[in-house]
């Protein structure tokens, strides 16, 4: 009923490769059996309709004909991917009934006892009788905000046919990129190369194995290619578009992987949990700005915020106040530049640091520290000043024999060239570890 028509396309194109996994192929004849399979399976375990279901899993054929027999059988769907450090929480608050565990050796099926008693969730299960979804945030800033949507209206947008590509399934089985890029690509009869290991080798190996055309990800993740140099020990050649979003992109990056890689088409996408995927249009490869819209979304600007109305939008969090406006619109958070038809996205408000009354984005200082050969990333934020409020502190990834006083003497000399006063990190710290968290997005 929920997904006739993605049915339809695996029964058309049955011989055609679905999923790659694990350097094993599995066609959508394979992916039809197994979604019966479950369907099945979710009966024999009692696992009733409408209820919450969780399942613990990342990207494979099972899990993903998995979610398929969960949403036909109308259930509440919460999906755990192995960053996930404290799942428990992610089952308290969406109230979760049932999980199913597939990280293990062996399938779990675990009845929790927890109660459904949100009255959304109540809306959802009792009222609507649909399909959900629950979304969680990345809780950089605090505890996860639990998104709860109802699955109908995010299914809607895959009904219409579209082009498909070659797809490596970067992003995580519980970020809203993860599961639009899996929607897409299924309802399109497309093919889906499904990694565990996301090291910037383990994926350039992929991509020439496989012959991937597109790479969905984050601008760290691009920067890790960059200066790993994966690129230089496996052809990337078959990349049709790498589209980016999750955060901020540096013009530094953006411009150094442009410059290599001159014929694949850099692609900025914009999305949050809150209200989906929004359809997106770079103004070139090496350009932050960037149109985004789609025929399901309304957008404005007050005051230099990013406001949208989505007929995609979430029912509401589950564990925090309501970010809708009284006509509806979602206070993004997003501060925005425009010019004509494009917007040029500065950062997040959270995010800005306020020096003596002036306003600094941490993407401005990452770009300029990024122009340095040495500066393998930077990640920027605000610390407390008894005088001015906020002052800018940086973190940089460097090689061991760049970590040291001298390089950071560097630094200052070359922000002094290149930022204003007020911007120039009085406080910086050199590291030769990770400064991105388990989902790839930089760690301020």
């Amino acid at each position: 009923m929920y997904i006739d028509f993605m049915l339809k396309v695996f029964e058309e194109n049955k011989d055609k490769v679905a999923v790659v996994y694990r350097e094993e192929e599995y066609n959508y004849g394979w992916l039809l059996e197994k979604y019966y399979y479950w369907k099945e399976e979710l009966s024999n375990n009692n696992i009733e309709e409408n209820s919450v279901v969780a399942v613990k899993s990342d990207f494979n054929p099972d899990s993903i004909a998995l979610l398929l027999a969960v949403i036909e059988n109308g259930n509440i769907f919460v999906p755990i991917s192995p960053a996930v450090k404290s799942p428990e929480y992610y089952i308290e608050v969406g109230e979760v009934e049932y999980v199913i565990d597939l990280m293990g050796d062996k399938i779990e099926y675990i009845k929790t006892g927890l109660n459904v008693d949100h009255e959304l969730l109540k809306e959802l299960k009792e009222n609507r009788k649909s399909p959900g979804l629950i979304l969680f945030s990345s809780g950089t800033t605090g505890k996860p905000k639990g998104a709860l949507h109802d699955m109908v209206p995010l299914l809607n947008k895959f009904k219409v046919k579209r082009h498909t590509l070659v797809t490596i399934t970067f992003l995580l089985f519980d970020h809203i990129g993860g599961f639009n890029t899996l929607m897409y690509i299924l309802s399109n009869g497309g093919t889906i190369v499904a990694i565990e290991d996301r090291n910037p080798e383990e994926v350039c190996r992929m991509i020439e194995k496989y012959q991937v055309e597109l790479l969905p990800t984050s601008p760290t993740f691009i920067n890790m290619i960059l200066f790993s140099k994966a690129y230089e020990k496996y052809s990337l050649d078959s990349l049709k578009i790498v589209s980016y979003g999750t955060e901020p992109m540096p013009q530094t990056t953006l411009n150094a992987f442009h410059n290599i890689f001159k014929n694949i088409r850099l692609k900025q996408t914009y999305g949050l949990s809150e209200i989906g995927i929004m359809r997106s249009k770079s103004e070139s490869s090496d350009s932050l700005w960037v149109k985004v819209g789609g025929e399901d979304y309304e957008t404005k600007i007050v005051d230099g915020k990013f406001l949208i109305k989505a007929k995609t939008a979430m029912m509401g969090y589950l564990n925090a106040p309501s970010p809708f406006d009284k006509d509806g619109w979602f206070h993004t958070g997003d501060r925005v530049e425009q010019k004509g038809e494009y917007i040029r996205f500065l950062g997040r408000d959270s995010e800005i640091i306020n020096v003596g009354g002036e306003k600094v984005y941490p993407i401005e200082v990452e770009s300029v520290i990024l122009e340095m050969e040495s500066a393998l990333d930077a990640a920027v934020h605000g610390e407390d000043h008894p005088m001015m409020g906020k002052v800018v502190v940086a973190n940089i990834r460097v090689s061991e024999e760049d970590n040291n006083k001298d390089f950071i003497k560097e630094v200052k000399k070359h922000c002094r060239a290149r930022l204003e006063k007020f911007k120039i990190p009085v406080k910086i710290t050199l590291t030769t570890e990770n400064l991105n968290n388990a989902r790839f997005k930089r760690m301020r």
